[in-house]
């Protein structure tokens, strides 16, 4: 017995399964925002580190081709810019957490204001 008029199956999702998928990204995002915070941080702070060490590379430079000895003041940055790449606006790279960078003597170790204040700490070896 053949049934008069057809009928047509409706493909979709229902309310339910929409929701029970928004959870799971929901959830899955709460677990993986957190890790990409913390490399982040992570990676400022070494990006920091890298450029004291730089630093304190041309302040050795510095000091080297103008005779200076360990404990003798520099002007710093103006004494070592010649000796450091510069970003596009002439300058010092910054610390990319907002630190600034100080250096009062040769042999003396470049500082980040922001220091062990944060995690990680931004302080060179």
């Amino acid at each position: 017995m053949k049934v008069s008029g057809c009928f047509k199956s409706r493909a979709a999702f229902t309310m339910i399964e929409i929701m029970i998928v928004v959870i799971i990204l929901g959830l899955l995002m709460a677990i993986a925002v957190p890790y990409y915070v913390q490399q982040r941080g992570t990676a400022q702070a070494q990006i920091c580190i890298n450029n004291m060490l730089k630093i304190d590379d041309a302040g050795y430079q510095f000091a080297l081709e103008r005779s200076r000895k360990t404990g003798d003041p520099i002007n710093f940055p103006q004494d070592l810019t010649p000796y450091l790449r510069l970003n596009q606006f002439s300058q010092i790279p910054p610390c990319p957490a907002g630190g600034s960078y100080t250096l009062a003597t040769i042999g003396g170790h470049a500082t980040c204001s922001l220091g062990s204040s944060v995690t990680p700490p931004h302080v060179a070896p």
